[in-house]
């Protein structure tokens, strides 16, 4: 899957492009036609949850778009992409549906 990532207000390692790299891939086992996402890793001020991932997917015929904070990227990106499983899960059965 093609994924854009953007990393705001830090510099993001590779270690961590990687990580997050893997676990949208195995979103592909829930919905084989993903075009394409989009993520965006954010370093906030406030809080122990300060680092914000958010994940915008392009579907045919529809966007997914899930977000979570916690104390690290990594876990941020596991919430992040559990939620879009869900997601990615109800629009399927929708579809198998009609």
């Amino acid at each position: 899957m093609n994924v854009k990532m953007h990393s705001i207000k830090f510099d993001a390692d590779s270690r961590l492009l990687d990580v997050v790299q893997k676990k949208m891939n195995k979103l592909e086992r829930f919905f084989d036609r993903i075009v394409d996402g989009e993520v965006f890793m954010r370093l906030n001020n406030e809080g122990i949850k300060n680092k914000t991932v958010e994940i915008k997917l392009n579907i045919p015929g529809d966007q997914l778009f899930a977000t979570a904070s916690a104390a690290s990227f990594e876990a941020a990106s596991d919430d992040a992409t559990q939620a879009l499983t869900k997601q990615l899960k109800r629009f399927k059965e929708k579809a198998m549906s009609h």
